[in-house]
């Protein structure tokens, strides 16, 4: 590789902004590295972990964030912290040449000390439709300077994505994402996320399209979504609600999905992390909803 980052050395704007940072004896003390050394690329997202991974460049990673979990062997890297909640100390202590990470990663203040530091930072634009991925692989693979490799990697996952989707049927059950029950209030999906991206892709309807983001919704809200599914991550804390602690919610209980019990749990960084993966993300959630092969 030829790239910029594999010459960068301690440049009196890095040394400012790690002394700042706290960091000038951990970064003094870390290991010289030849101007012809492969650089060190800390991961902020799962799906950019993922990436780097199905690209065969998982050798480069000297950390990663929290949410990168997947393959499971990226757990024995040094964590740097949740993607929107990263310190300069966390991601300095690792030493990087090159960081890539998922848009919408920060806070804006630790992003301003990185760049500061002289070290690369990609930012990879997360769109939840099918072209998104390929650019996310796409955006990956040139951080790496192997873009050949990355349009084979998007050229295959697009063919297996096709053929995920070209499966579906033609019902579209009315879906509900939950992200928390948290105090009985339900926090939900509207338009314009992860979720209803993947909702829309395995062939069911948003049952909520009145606002973007995610939003508690009221009780009038959730009847009037009468959803056919409930869709939730497959986690703890208030994403491991039962399914009767569900639909003992006043408003839930009275929906179509709580007279046919219909609750699809997944796990969250397979269903919402639009990586590399996303092919077989499609298909289980076209088959639990009821849309696959119809």
């Amino acid at each position: 590789m030829s790239r910029s980052f594999l010459s960068k050395r301690l440049t009196p704007a890095r040394l400012a902004v790690l002394m700042t940072a706290g960091l000038l004896l951990a970064f003094v003390a870390g290991p010289a590295r030849a101007q012809d050394d492969p650089p060190r690329v800390v991961a902020v997202g799962g799906s950019i972990t993922e990436i780097i991974y199905a690209l065969g460049m998982e050798h480069l990673l000297v950390a990663r964030d929290t949410t990168s979990s997947w393959p499971p062997e990226v757990e024995a890297l040094p964590d740097v912290g949740y993607m929107r909640a990263l310190s300069p100390e966390g991601v300095l202590s690792v030493s990087p040449d090159l960081i890539i990470a998922e848009e919408g990663s920060g806070p804006p203040e630790t992003i301003e000390v990185l760049r500061g530091a002289e070290i690369e930072f990609v930012e990879v634009p997360d769109t939840f439709d099918a072209n998104g991925v390929r650019e996310k692989i796409l955006a990956v693979a040139a951080a790496l300077d192997i873009e050949a490799e990355g349009r084979a990697l998007a050229d295959q996952i697009e063919a297996q994505l096709a053929d995920a989707m070209a499966a579906i049927g033609g019902t579209s059950p009315r879906v509900l994402f939950i992200l928390s029950t948290q105090g009985g209030r339900i926090t939900a999906s509207g338009t314009g996320t992860a979720a209803a991206g993947m909702i829309e892709m395995a062939g069911g309807t948003n049952a909520v399209t009145a606002f973007e983001g995610y939003r508690q919704l009221t009780d009038e809200a959730l009847l009037e979504a009468a959803p056919d599914v409930i869709l939730m991550m497959d986690r703890s804390g208030d994403h491991a609600a039962s399914n009767e602690a569900l639909f003992g919610h006043p408003a839930l209980g009275l929906t179509p999905a709580a007279e046919n019990d219909a609750v699809v749990r997944i796990d969250g960084l397979l269903l919402l992390g639009f990586g590399p993966r996303i092919p077989e993300a499609v298909a289980r959630l076209a088959t639990a909803l009821g849309t696959a092969g119809g």
